[in-house]
């Protein structure tokens, strides 16, 4: 239902767009829009992984490096079935995380330090969880292709305007006076309603690949809450990215409403909570035990409070490091 629901928000994306350049320069405006879109989508498509992590301020680990970090996902990602992706981590004290690449053999997850800091082992390896479940089911490169659209949308109608849309007739703006305000507002609250229709799908996802639904009930409880109180100075500088975190980086929650790139964490949680009845783990995201999740029997996980992590102090840009092993 999710995968059909974002599939007609893209249609629908695409119908606004095509109107929009037929309304500015009838067919000639619908090839030039659409030579727009093309134009984008083909840069954003080999490109937009590595802007979106230059834009974080993320840098790559490995084994050496992050060597626990490294390990926890790749043994998730074995879950998945999917390749290993590469492994980023920002500095930033906002718990957070985000996923790129534009197909599974190109992906990355990249975690912000205070993520780790925060978190219990089994609950960062729910979030781990839900980032593959993006990268799994390419939601990177539709949150990719919305974006595009969105932003040449937004673009056109302004050129639109600029070029004497508004002085059409003389009541009020005009029709592309108006539709320089309405098309992108349309955009957005597509744009919008797709993220939003995905996380719900990789917390599903991301709960099966981890095994406990509680675990990233319970990371998704602490990181909404430590978000709206500790800024993420990357994500405010780029806050057309905000939809590719986990929760909101620049609110730290959201409303289940248009406006919302995420939808409510509450929801999330109960819905969760739903998928661990389901599965016939018991508990809940607040007492949830390490028996049913990732890293059980592993005698170095610990089960409760933050995880025993430590980091080395040698990676390539030197300096402050995390609480990585």
């Amino acid at each position: 239902m999710n995968f059909m629901r974002t599939a007609i928000l893209i249609s629908v994306m695409t119908a606004i767009f095509v109107a929009v350049g037929a309304l500015l320069g009838g067919e000639t405006g619908i090839m030039i829009a659409l030579g727009m879109a093309i134009a984008g989508n083909f840069y954003a498509y080999w490109n937009s992984d590595r802007l979106a992590l230059a834009a974080n301020g993320a840098y790559e680990v490995d084994a050496n490096s992050a060597p626990e970090l490294v390990q926890m996902v790749a043994e998730l990602a074995h879950r998945a079935e999917l390749p290993m992706p590469r492994v980023y981590v920002v500095e930033s004290d906002q718990p957070n995380a985000f996923a790129t690449g534009r197909n599974p053999e190109n992906g990355a997850v990249a975690v912000n330090t205070g993520l780790v800091q925060m978190l219990t082992r089994e609950e960062l390896a729910g979030v781990i969880a839900h980032e593959l479940a993006h990268i799994k089911n390419r939601d990177t490169l539709t949150m990719t292709i919305t974006a595009t659209l969105a932003g040449a949308i937004s673009s056109i109608a302004t050129w639109g305007m600029f070029l004497g849309g508004g002085n059409r007739n003389n009541n009020g703006l005009g029709a592309i006076g108006s539709l320089a305000i309405l098309a992108p507002m349309a955009a957005g609250l597509v744009q919008m309603a797709i993220s939003r229709s995905r996380e719900y799908v990789a917390d599903e996802m991301g709960g099966q690949i981890c095994g406990n639904p509680h675990a990233l009930a319970g990371a998704l409880a602490k990181i909404s809450g430590m978000a709206a109180q500790i800024p993420n100075e990357n994500a405010e500088a780029n806050p057309a990215m905000a939809h590719m975190f986990i929760v909101n980086p620049l609110t730290g929650q959201g409303m289940d409403n248009l406006f919302s790139t995420h939808p409510n964490v509450e929801n999330r949680i109960a819905a969760l909570e739903d998928q661990a009845a389901h599965m016939g783990v018991q508990g809940d995201w607040q007492t949830s035990s390490y028996d049913h999740t990732f890293g059980a029997g592993d005698p170095s996980a610990t089960r409760s409070g933050r995880g025993q992590q430590s980091y080395r102090n040698d990676g390539p840009r030197g300096g402050r490091r995390g609480p990585w092993g």
